[in-house]
């Protein structure tokens, strides 16, 4: 069982960017982003808007944990790659209480995180097996399933970014840098890509060698968090004119 598990996680299925796994999966992302929250919005009872809240909510988080449980099994799971340390990870096992009790301030969170970084991570996915392993799906449910929780609390529970939220997701994150770097220094990891880029594309190759690149990311990200909110600014805005 061992032998089979580890031979399936580790055999070589490479992801093309921009590929039709890439592009297929994206579109059928953004199919469910629109379809799923309207459909529930318009044709479903609270008590069935909430179970189907709960269930993507739980599908997100126990996509990591199947994750963490392969690689035990496969007698691959290392302190220093597998816990949840990445923001990605951590936003995952969270979403659930959003989507169950709904608090304002962590969806705040959540959702900044979520629209910045999961969107990014789609653009430039950080994953290096193709459809159809396991590690395809870990990265798609973990990233596009988030965004599509993210928009069901907006459609469906009425929850909406504010510029308040905005800053105290963006001290969240600082606070998650802080703790990653001392997992790091204590597990000599490189939780969140502080000591070093990813092994794939991503935006931090654009961003200026180490360590530079963190500085910039925090701008990176303020702008992406800015861009996130913007649509609700404008809709604000334009019902006060109303």
């Amino acid at each position: 069982m061992q032998n089979m598990v580890h031979h399936y996680l580790s055999t070589p299925n490479p992801f093309i960017l921009f590929g039709v796994d890439h592009i297929a999966g994206t579109i059928i992302s953004i199919a469910l982003w629109i379809g799923l929250p309207w459909y529930a919005k318009n044709n479903l009872t609270k008590s069935m808007q909430d179970r189907v809240g709960v269930i993507i909510g739980f599908i997100v988080m126990s996509n990591y944990l199947v994750w963490v449980v392969l690689e035990l099994i496969a007698g691959s799971f290392d302190i220093k790659l597998h816990l949840p340390f990445q923001l990605c990870r951590f936003a995952n096992l969270a979403i659930p209480i959003v989507m169950i009790w709904k608090p304002e301030r962590i969806f705040q969170i959540l959702y900044f995180w979520g629209m910045s970084g999961m969107l990014q991570a789609m653009i430039t996915p950080d994953v290096t097996h193709g459809f159809p392993h396991f590690h395809y799906f870990r990265f798609l449910i973990g990233h596009n399933g988030m965004v599509l929780a993210l928009i069901y609390a907006i459609v469906v529970y009425n929850l909406k970014p504010t510029l308040k939220g905005l800053w105290e997701s963006f001290l969240a994150l600082n606070l998650f840098l802080l703790l990653a770097v001392g997992v790091n220094f204590i597990l000599d990891a490189n939780y969140f890509w502080i000591c070093g880029k990813p092994p794939t594309a991503s935006l931090l190759d654009y961003m200026g060698p180490w360590p530079w690149y963190i500085l910039v990311g925090e701008f990176v990200a303020l702008l992406h968090y800015m861009a996130a909110y913007a649509p609700f600014h404008f809709i604000k805005k334009g019902s006060t004119l109303d």
